[in-house]
């Protein structure tokens, strides 16, 4: 201890201070390095959330005591990367986060013992609601949605059954496309009894209308989208037959086809005349008999078998009528033809094709047209993709043009196996780079900083000490000296601090030499009136 306190007695106040600021700087350096090290990266949790949603969600992550930071006023909960997924299946068994909306849940804890039929009936239309809601906000670009529903009981003793209908108000990420305008109407309008498409409206939170319900619109929507499926895919068909001939990327393919949304339906009856068939005939035959009693009523005119007259002979009437009836089935045919919308009334097709390329004697490519004959196979091969029909009028081009030049772009190859293990994030390069960063600052720190800190420090500390040293090791060395030696015995356990003072008063004398030097080579007429001067007055001395 006692050295201790003379080593640091030693140093001085000022050497000391030093000592201490270099020590506190290399502590808090190297202490932010490792804070920052060792700090876990931070990645999203959530993003878009409620007020509601993100409270629950802090609660839950203090319970845990899970480092988390808050973004955006909240909308944005950052938590370390390493357990985002352990973290969202936890809060998922917790409900979290449920959307800002109620759904099925809400009887989950109610009491239905004491509940009413209107309060059950309300909370199954606030049920229904969060739960569409919560359906529309899983679509792309969709960001949040309310749903109002609005289900009519039908009234007693009433012919006409009110229609149910649903308001939608979404906040949206860009532009909806019209089908998935469509697909929310139809995924309500699914999910409420008797709720049809065109009585759902959609608004945006700019107060854009986006579906009025209006059918004709709905309509053309469906028919403009057949329309584009229908030239997309003949497109690729001829396309891809093209540029198997002509090579990639040297053809290009222009396809429009005329649709005719008309339903037609035709019903025609057709008789056959000669395809008759016997359905029923039927046969009748009457005979009868008048005899004469010239108006006579008796008993015995009326009784059968009577014999009037004298002689045992009546003058009678006799008359024979023989009926048939036969009717026949005509042959009968009932033919009902139904078109459908969506006929295809005409295709036009209009392809450019660029040229082949051949090299010339001195290796430069040159440009050669398509020969008519190689067009005409290509222009059939283009008949034969879209079902050329002549009578529907469809139209086929092909022509040959040379193509601008473009600069070619050489294929992105995704890496596999154990490079595709290496793919880093952008997240995880940022990180790396930061670490770089530091690592460089510390080590500036320490060789520019530190280090000529700690020299000066202990140079300015090893002299003094190194003198105090040598001037009793030179006292005995004289004391002890040899007889015919003629020089000093110096101990060893002071031989290597005489050293190094040696070796310090070389370099104090070289540079002082050199120094002189310099000046000795700007100021050469001074340097020679001072040697002269030096040498009279060491003349005089010695006279």
């Amino acid at each position: 201890m006692q050295g201790l306190v003379a080593f640091l007695r030693g140093l001085g106040a000022s050497r000391l201070m030093a000592m201490m600021a270099v020590s506190a700087a290399l502590i808090g350096f190297f202490a932010f390095v490792i804070m920052r090290v060792t700090t876990p990266q931070m990645t999203t949790l959530f993003t878009d959330l409620s007020a509601e949603d993100s409270s629950g969600i802090v609660k839950d992550l203090e319970r845990q005591a899970i480092p988390f930071e808050l973004r955006n006023d909240g909308a944005v909960i950052m938590v370390p990367k390493d357990k985002v997924t352990r973290l969202r299946m936890k809060l998922a068994e917790s409900n979290l986060p449920k959307g800002g909306g109620v759904g099925y849940e809400i009887f989950d804890k109610s009491d239905a013992l004491g509940t009413t039929s209107f309060v059950q009936n309300i909370n199954h239309l606030r049920a229904l609601e969060g739960e569409l809601a919560r359906t529309i906000r899983a679509i792309d670009r969709i960001q949040a949605a309310r749903v109002h529903l609005v289900l009519p009981e039908r009234p007693l003793f009433a012919r006409e059954i009110p229609e149910p209908s649903a308001s939608i108000v979404v906040r949206v990420r860009g532009q909806l496309e019209p089908q998935q305008i469509r697909a929310i109407r139809h995924v309500v309008a699914s999910a409420v009894n008797g709720l049809k498409p065109q009585r759902v409206s959609i608004v945006d939170e700019a107060g854009r209308l986006l579906a009025d319900g209006a059918t004709t619109e709905a309509d053309n929507a469906v028919g403009d989208e057949r329309r584009a499926a229908f030239e997309k895919r003949m497109r690729k068909q001829v396309e891809d037959i093209v540029s198997s001939v002509v090579g990639q990327g040297r053809a290009r393919v222009q396809l429009s086809a005329d649709f005719d949304y008309n339903k037609i339906t035709q019903t025609s009856d057709k008789f056959d005349p000669e395809g008759r068939v016997l359905r029923s005939s039927q046969s009748r035959e009457e005979s009868s008999a008048t005899a004469e009693n010239n108006g006579q009523v008796t008993v015995n005119n009326e009784l059968p078998g009577n014999q009037g007259g004298p002689n045992g002979v009546a003058a009678r009437d006799q008359s024979k009528k023989s009926e048939e009836t036969n009717n026949y089935e005509i042959s009968r045919t009932t033919k009902t033809e139904v078109t459908e919308a969506g006929r295809v009334n005409r295709i036009s097709v209009a392809v450019l094709v660029d040229g082949s390329y051949a090299k010339n004697e001195k290796g430069e490519q040159v440009y050669q047209d398509r020969s008519k004959e190689q067009l005409d196979r290509i222009a059939a091969l283009v008949r034969s993709a879209i079902g050329f029909d002549q009578k529907r009028g469809d139209q086929v081009e092909v022509v040959n043009l040379r193509f601008a030049e473009a600069p070619s772009v050489p294929p992105v190859v995704e890496p596999t196996g154990f490079l595709a293990m290496l793919q880093f994030t952008k997240d995880d390069v940022m990180y790396g780079i930061e670490l770089a960063v530091m690592m460089l600052l510390g080590l500036v720190v320490l060789f520019m900083v530190i280090r000529p800190l700690v020299k000066r420090i202990l140079a300015a500390e090893v002299i003094p000490a190194l003198n105090d040293a040598m001037s009793p090791a030179l006292a005995d060395g004289s004391a002890h000296g040899g007889e015919g030696s003629g020089q000093a015995l110096i101990p060893n356990s002071n031989a290597n601090a005489l050293i190094d003072v040696a070796q310090v008063q070389g370099q104090v004398h070289a540079q002082a030499v050199h120094r002189v030097g310099e000046l000795a080579e700007r100021n050469p007429n001074e340097t020679a009136s001072i040697i002269r001067q030096w040498l009279s007055e060491e003349a005089k001395q010695h006279a």
